[in-house]
């Protein structure tokens, strides 16, 4: 029996999501052309897949059987289509989370594989990045990974990054050698768009007791940086080793007891195109020589979000967690 593919696809979001509207956006179709697919494949199998109830879509015991199998079969197609149209094509990366620069995580990793083939890009936030995957208008992204994740992608944590406090020099903490977040509950958070859609930033004013919060638009690091220098009641994070600008009206200060720590991930759908292999093993390699993946509970703060990610964290050559090394201090 031969399969139609666009059939098979659409089963599969609908197994995924339980709900045809919700699958119908992913494939970019109407509800109804996605209804009209599934049906045409139950009739050529002779079997219903889905139960449609009041209660919902439900898949059935054939819907259940016919689900592994028939995401296999499009992830074999979608590997022989890209074998056959991507060999010779760059691979195409996005990244997000300007202000923190994520391009010298990616440029680090990438350089030392003379195989890689990278042609970069820059998508608005994780939504748009994973809309751009499920789309294949990319074939990898980079960026800080929270959930919810649509179905259909994989990602991979490759580095924890420490995140200091960037203040006015006018503020009243900025000329201390290190700060304990919770000394900067009484200060003002500064963000580069609505808190609320800024999941790092909202989580640690969350954890930490920050109550107060002004936000503007993201115009780059440089309008970011005047912003928060113009109010000596302002602090913002960055990254330890963000390059930034010579001001002397902004100050570094080190976070301890706990460092908050920035979690980048890679992330991709399917196996995708034929250099995604050589970019996952780049990081790998990278986050081991770098130490890029060490967590000590006991000194690092990670959001509740993020935690899930340690599980897939890279093992170095030995066959060892990267991140159950002990950190140099």
């Amino acid at each position: 029996m031969d399969l139609d593919l666009a059939q098979v696809r659409a089963f599969v979001l609908a197994a995924e999501e339980l709900h045809f509207g919700q699958a119908a956006e992913k494939l970019s179709i109407s509800q109804q052309a996605l209804s009209k697919r599934i049906a045409r494949l139950e009739s050529r199998l002779g079997m219903q897949l889905f139960d449609r109830g009041g209660q919902g879509v439900r898949l059935t015991e054939a819907g259940h059987r016919f689900l592994e199998p028939a995401g296999q079969a499009l992830a074999a197609a979608d590997l022989a289509v890209a074998a056959v149209l991507d060999v010779h094509r760059p691979l195409r990366i996005d990244v997000w989370g300007h202000l923190y620069a994520p391009m010298r995580t990616v440029a680090q990793a990438a350089a030392r594989t003379s195989e890689l083939r990278l042609e970069l890009g820059h998508g608005r936030d994780l939504p748009s990045a994973a809309a751009a995957l499920l789309h294949a208008d990319i074939d990898a992204a980079f960026g800080r990974v929270h959930p919810p994740l649509p179905a259909g992608l994989t990602h991979r944590l490759v580095r924890l990054e420490p995140v200091d406090a960037i203040l006015s020099a006018d503020h009243p903490l900025a000329s201390e050698p290190a700060l304990r977040p919770e000394q900067l509950r009484d200060s003002v958070l500064w963000t580069p768009g609505a808190l609320d859609r800024l999941d790092f930033l909202h989580r640690f004013a969350e954890r930490f007791g920050v109550r107060d919060h002004a936000e503007g638009a993201n115009l780059g690091l440089d309008h970011f940086l005047a912003d928060l220098a113009a109010d000596p009641r302002r602090f913002s994070l960055l990254p330890a080793d963000v390059p930034l600008p010579q001001t002397p009206e902004i100050r570094l200060v080190p976070l301890v007891e706990p460092t908050p720590l920035y979690a980048w991930s890679l992330l991709w759908r399917g196996r995708g195109h034929p250099l995604m292999g050589a970019l996952v093993n780049a990081f790998v390699a990278e986050a081991g020589r770098n130490r890029w993946l060490e967590y000590d509970p006991s000194r690092d703060w990670l959001p509740e979000s993020s935690l899930p990610a340690l599980a897939n964290r890279f093992e170095d050559e030995g066959g060892r967690t990267v991140a159950d090394s002990p950190r140099a201090d």
